[in-house]
């Protein structure tokens, strides 16, 4: 009894023998896409809950505007579903296209971008808002895994495998580092992780952390904003003050736990949330704590579970079980983008890291945020369509 597959660079990467390997097309993981739907129904109940105070300040309704979220959830569904169906590799083929347009808007937003909640990080084109960090970090992760595939056979070689990665790699994560230090923090991490799959150098990394480091350090030190998020956060690790809190420092984090400890066990109950009216964006950035204090700590383990599964689905079986190398390295770096988003979200609410404003995918109120996690969704399942099966092949 033995295996067949012809996709040895696959298992080098992810250690499995090529003869223990068979190739064939099925259906998309129903289990993942089970999940994300039940994220989208997170996202609609929560945002209801939370954006009362929200939609007075806009002079509407929440149910205008749950609408509006509704009609952007269906959007992105419709975006996973058409990517599911487009074979990764045709996407690959404009990896590179995909970065010179995102270069080109981030340089744009820089220009004549609009600011938004103190941030610059918006384009207006034709009255659509978008920001660019989110496409150029969609853009980054796929041109990344295609570098690494193409350059297996080399992957080791410093000036024809490292030097070109880390070109853009650290001109996307620049650009965006000056709009949006958090995300591109967050798109370094996953591009090193990305790369140490793929087999890149372990020195070449480290020294690629080097510069990282140096360039956070940079940007921190150069914006009050970033660095009195720092402060606010090392004080409440170590002990807040009472007339910290009466002055306002770490407002936003301390009304999170507050959100979070009313939830209790069981929670308030849903549209029973207090905390709404005190928290700055509780339908985006500090949604996780108005489904703790709302659903208690049965609903907010039950989302974390959720990103947990889509973690699972993505690493152990889609990405292990890709067809080959590319498809690999892509279900990885698609499935730590939405999942990491996801944990960042939740860890600011609970304390347990710094203020970022950073989405929750498919749960927190947005538009370019959820209309580019539903397309990695949807590369996810095509990925998942083209997975090897371990099926025995009998000889005589």
């Amino acid at each position: 009894m033995i295996y067949t597959s012809p996709h040895s660079n696959l298992s080098n990467i992810l250690g499995t023998s090529p003869e223990d390997i068979d190739t064939r097309a099925q259906g998309s993981d129903r289990i993942l896409l089970m999940a994300v739907v039940m994220l989208m129904m997170f996202g609609v109940l929560a945002v209801y809950s939370s954006i009362a105070y929200f939609a007075e300040s806009k002079s509407t309704t929440a149910f205008r505007l749950v609408t509006g979220h509704m009609v952007k959830l269906g959007i992105a569904f419709v975006v996973m579903l058409i990517a599911s169906k487009i074979n990764y590799h045709t996407l690959a083929k404009f990896s590179r296209i995909g970065m010179v347009i995102s270069l080109f808007l981030l340089v744009a937003v820089l220009m004549v971008g609009t600011e938004q909640f103190g941030a610059k990080r918006w384009l207006d084109v034709g009255g659509f808002s978008f920001q660019p960090s989110t496409v150029a970090s969609v853009a980054l992760i796929l041109h990344v895994c295609v570098l690494l595939s193409e350059k297996q056979e080399y992957i080791k070689d410093f000036k024809k495998s490292f030097i070109p990665i880390m070109f853009w790699v650290t001109l996307t994560c620049a650009l965006i580092g000056v709009q949006d230090f958090s995300t591109a923090g967050l798109l370094m991490g996953i591009c090193l992780i990305i790369m140490f799959i793929g087999r890149v150098s372990v020195l070449q990394l480290g020294t690629l952390v080097i510069i990282a480091g140096i360039g956070g350090s940079l940007l921190l030190s150069q914006s009050e904003v970033r660095q009195s998020r720092i402060d606010e956060y090392v004080r409440q690790i170590k002990d807040i003050e009472s007339s910290e809190i009466l002055q306002g420092r770490g407002y936003q984090a301390q009304q999170a736990q507050i959100a979070i400890a009313k939830g209790d066990l069981m929670g308030v109950g849903i549209g029973k949330s207090s905390q709404r009216d005190f928290l700055p964006a509780p339908y985006n950035d500090f949604i996780f704590a108005i489904i703790a204090e709302e659903y208690g700590m049965i609903g907010a383990m039950a989302l974390i579970f959720i990103f947990t599964l889509i973690l699972i689905r993505g690493v152990v079986f889609i990405s292990r079980n890709a067809e080959d190398t590319l498809g690999a390295l892509l279900a990885i770096g698609c499935t730590l983008t939405i999942v990491l988003y996801g944990y960042v979200n939740a860890g600011v609410a609970s304390g347990l890291l710094p203020v970022t404003g950073l989405p929750m995918p498919f749960v927190s109120y947005g538009g370019t945020s959820m209309l580019f996690a539903g397309l990695m969704i949807g590369i996810l399942l095509n990925i998942s369509k083209h997975s090897r099966e371990r099926r025995p092949v009998f000889y005589g």
